[in-house]
């Protein structure tokens, strides 16, 4: 089981939206040396929703091989497609990927039986081990624990981000799965709580920006150090709460760029961070150690 800070990481990209590889290979390097515990590719934050499935399939395969085994890989590949949540999972697979995240199929809104279908079909049909995730706010759909459990009963589905926030849902996944099924936060603001009731780690925004203390807020949360984590956490609390200022990645890849670690690019529809954000998020920032 994959346990600590996994890092949502960005998609570095040019101002003219191309993927930049040569970045993108010193940011995992940097994500290694920093001591962030695993890479998650290609998610939210890694802007899946703009990159084709080729660029999807060969930034999956940029990062597992810049990786080198030096640090778990989790591939982004849930669509609101099954058909092509398929084909993504198998491009993962095929390139070494360590596991994969899907996220609920977004906009169109299964039933939690459809959810259950969905994530049958995909793990019946490429037998790397998959990862729940559960996004209400951006998917427009609620995956409830009760069908995490059910899903959780199928082989290859080995654990679940909870990202709406509500410490009860950790309490709850806990519950009712075994100890063996990994759950782990996707809510930066409350990973700390999230991991001392139950949770096995943080899939964070901030880890992209504070690494190592993300690294090490988690580790302290894992060993039940609630004061060490707690104080560790009071330095990233502004960034939990200003890399959301505008929609993910917006604020984390304009922190990026203001470190000097990626270039100023994006994709549309996204836009690049608005100026008037600039100074609580380089606040923020400067809090934190990073700036």
């Amino acid at each position: 089981m994959i346990q600590g800070s996994l890092v949502a990481i960005v998609t570095p990209m040019h101002p003219d939206g191309r993927v930049d590889e040569n970045t993108f290979r010193r940011l995992i390097d940097w994500h290694v040396a920093q001591g962030t515990d695993a890479i998650v590719a290609v998610g939210t934050t890694g802007e899946s929703a703009t990159l084709d499935e080729k660029e999807h399939c060969d930034a999956i395969a940029l990062v597992v091989e810049q990786a080198a085994g030096r640090i778990p890989v989790i591939a982004g590949t849930g669509a609101n497609s099954t058909s092509e949540a398929i084909a993504l999972t198998r491009c993962a697979q095929q390139s070494g990927a360590d596991a994969c995240l899907l996220v609920t199929p977004y906009y169109n809104k299964p039933t939690q039986e459809g959810l259950y279908q969905h994530h049958r079909a995909v793990a019946e049909a490429v037998d790397i081990v998959q990862i729940l995730y559960n996004v209400p706010g951006r998917t427009a759909v609620d995956m409830l624990p009760e069908t995490v459990a059910r899903i959780a009963e199928i082989p290859n589905i080995v654990g679940v981000k909870e990202a709406t926030g509500e410490l009860d849902r950790i309490t709850r996944l806990r519950s009712l799965t075994t100890s063996e099924f990994a759950i782990y936060s996707g809510d930066d603001a409350s990973a700390r709580e999230a991991i001392l009731s139950g949770a096995d780690g943080n899939i964070s925004v901030t880890a992209n920006v504070a690494p190592a203390a993300m690294h090490a807020m988690c580790a302290a949360a894992l060993a039940g150090d609630r004061e060490t984590a707690a104080s560790l956490d009071a330095d990233l609390a502004g960034l939990h709460d200003k890399l959301f200022l505008e929609s993910n990645p917006i604020p984390v890849k304009w922190a990026l760029a203001e470190m000097g670690m990626i270039e100023r690019g994006i994709r549309l529809p996204l836009t690049w961070f608005s100026s008037s954000m600039h100074d609580p998020l380089r606040t923020a920032m400067q809090r934190a150690g990073i700036l």
